[in-house]
């Protein structure tokens, strides 16, 4: 018991500088690093010549030499950053053992003088072990709730049901906590003994001998009841929720407050365990590191702040370097981020990707087809896309519009090549879904556009040809380019001349060859950057076949929970829906880790009773 009630204590004297530090460091990882990472993945994409990974190239993408050697580079960087978070929360915890407070900028000067010897060549490997050692020492809680990237299930199912394979996977991973628990302590003798590498496991393997039951055993409890702790204060507020919300039943205002309340609740609580998740376990290495060193009546050697207190030269020198460092760092971290949050790098990975949602004409079950306030819905409801129809008037004007007579949703009988576009824009086109639509009007593509630019909201155009038209193909792609929306959509069609038309005009344009049947070698269709199909038509064969190619496949027009579901497991790239709430949620279930799904389930079941 003293063990863990000195964790408690190393945990709680500088507890602020570790909340600090971590959310720094998070925060700098989201807004800086990640988005580096990113696209730095991205270039080496590009420079080994792919555009698409799937499971049926990503082997070949992997075993390219340039890729081997970029991938090592980029693996040390991230090792690295991941060890100098590791390094400062070492540093403060050795300060708490001391009894002594550290500010947040001494812990990282400290900890960038420390990591820079792991640049030296034969400390690399000491980076590249932490890189492996964080997902065992962050076993429990936290990559419990925070993984939502999953093993995909018929590679769970393989593995689960192959005894011998699964079998030899648990001897694989034991082995791998047995050498872990030998090297744990590897980390703490080279930032508090400034040793290489080599001395560093040698001395965590001496130390650890005939520890490693107990050691494993400390870190276990350790992580459990941090995990068990966490989910009774949880519960506590959650039922002290659910009693006030009994108690205000009838009120939904209150009840609304109460919801939202819970959600704050959670979300408060899982920010706080992703900063202290790493924290606590090195809080528990440490206790052990200092316990042994005792029993060994070995001297412990611990950091003496002062002398990293930089005077002078020195400081001066840090303190542009820290400066030139952020300004970079600032500069192409939003840079990255901009163009992450536009869209414009995708790793494109199929397991790693979340399909995307296209609102059919926009929100269409509740509001009225391709007007704006269908479109504004799918904004609102978290669409990724709007598929709209785009036709042609008698006077050439783009209108968007699906069906070429428009009684159904005017009552006018007649077609939009009949008619110019000032006889069209005041037409009725809500009333035929609700009398409080009586407003809505068919907008011109320009107009949708000019709004999708400024709501941040990528198109999905599909021509739909009469047969009467002139130049429809010139006038969309006109609208486009001089609105400069290339990147921000893609044009689709039934007619696969239409597309051969469009890539002789624009090769930038992404093209979309929309099918209602599919079958034999559709990838090799040039013309066709991807593919629209429907749903009854895409087989695992299917998909497989067009990612092959480098190319997307998306499904439409899917509103059923069975249908959404099968679309995800055959892995399709985006599904055409009319109902976006059904799908996002269905999408979100999907790729979010079990424990939040039942978690969630948990609390809306105890909310409806």
């Amino acid at each position: 018991m003293n063990k863990f009630k000195k964790i408690l204590e190393i945990l709680k004297c500088n507890l602020g500088s570790l909340l600090g530090f971590e959310l720094l460091f998070k925060i700098s990882t989201t807004v800086i690093f990640m988005p580096l990472l990113i696209g730095s993945f991205n270039l080496i994409m590009k420079a080994t010549g792919y555009h698409y990974l799937s499971l049926e190239n990503v082997f070949s993408f992997l075993l390219n030499p340039l890729t081997i050697l970029m991938l090592l580079v980029l693996m040390v960087i991230i090792a690295a950053y991941t060890t100098f978070d590791v390094v400062t929360i070492i540093t403060i915890l050795d300060s708490s053992y001391q009894n002594k407070e550290i500010k947040i900028l001494d812990a990282i000067k400290i900890s960038l003088r420390k990591c820079r010897n792991l640049f030296h060549f034969y400390n690399i490997p000491l980076a590249l072990l932490v890189f492996f050692l964080i997902p065992f020492l962050n076993f429990g809680l936290s990559s419990s709730l925070f993984f939502t990237i999953r093993i995909p299930e018929f590679i769970a199912d393989f593995i689960i049901e192959n005894h011998f394979l699964f079998i030899c996977i648990i001897l694989i991973f034991s082995l791998l906590i047995v050498i872990l628990l030998r090297w744990i302590y590897a980390l703490h003798y080279f930032t508090l003994e400034n040793v290489n590498f080599k001395t560093a496991l040698q001395k965590s393997q001496t130390l650890s001998r005939h520890h490693h039951f107990q050691d494993g055993l400390t870190l276990a409890i350790t992580q459990f009841a941090t995990a068990l702790l966490y989910f009774i204060f949880i519960l506590i507020g959650i039922l002290v929720i659910i009693s006030l919300d009994k108690i205000f039943q009838n009120i939904i205002v209150i009840k609304s407050i109460l919801a939202a309340i819970i959600w704050t609740f959670i979300t408060i609580s899982l920010l706080i365990v992703t900063f202290l998740s790493i924290p606590i376990s090195y809080a528990a290495i440490s206790v052990l590191y200092y316990f042994h060193k005792t029993e060994a009546h070995e001297k412990i050697p611990h950091i003496k702040i002062k002398e990293y207190r930089e005077t002078g030269k020195s400081r001066l020198i840090f303190k542009r370097f820290l400066i030139a460092f952020t300004v970079i760092a600032i500069i192409f971290g939003s840079i990255m981020t901009y163009d992450l949050y536009k869209g414009n790098y995708n790793l494109n990975i199929e397991y790693l990707k979340t399909v995307a949602v296209t609102a059919h004409r926009g929100a269409s079950i509740d509001y009225p087809e391709n007007t704006f306030a269908a479109f504004t819905a799918a904004k609102e409801l978290g669409a990724d896309w709007i598929e709209l129809d785009a036709q042609q008037t008698k006077d050439g004007k783009i209108i968007v519009t699906h069906d070429a007579n428009l009684k159904r949703i005017t009552g006018i009988n007649q077609h939009t090549w009949e008619m110019t576009y000032d006889e069209i824009k005041d037409l009725d086109a809500g009333s035929f879904l609700d009398p409080k639509f009586q407003n809505e009007r068919i907008p011109l593509l320009k107009d949708v556009i000019v709004w999708a630019k400024n709501s941040n909201m990528k198109l999905n155009i599909e021509l739909k040809p009469t047969g009467h038209e002139q130049n429809l193909e010139e006038a969309v792609i006109k609208i486009i380019t001089d609105l400069d929306f290339e990147k921000d959509c893609v044009v689709t069609s039934q007619s696969y001349n239409i597309l051969e038309h469009i890539k002789n005009l624009a090769p930038d344009i992404i093209t979309v060859y929309v099918m209602s049947l599919a079958y034999g070698d559709i990838s090799s269709l040039e013309a066709a950057d991807h593919f629209s199909i429907e749903a009854t038509n895409i087989t695992s064969s299917l998909v497989s076949q067009i990612h092959q190619a480098g190319k997307q496949i998306y499904a439409w027009t899917i509103n059923t929970e069975e249908n959404i579901n099968r679309m995800i497991d055959l892995k399709v790239d985006s599904i055409v829906t009319d109902d976006i709430t059904l799908a996002k949620n269905i999408i979100y279930a999907d790729k979010t880790n079990n424990v939040i799904n039942e978690y969630t389930k948990f609390i809306h079941n105890l909310l409806n009773q």
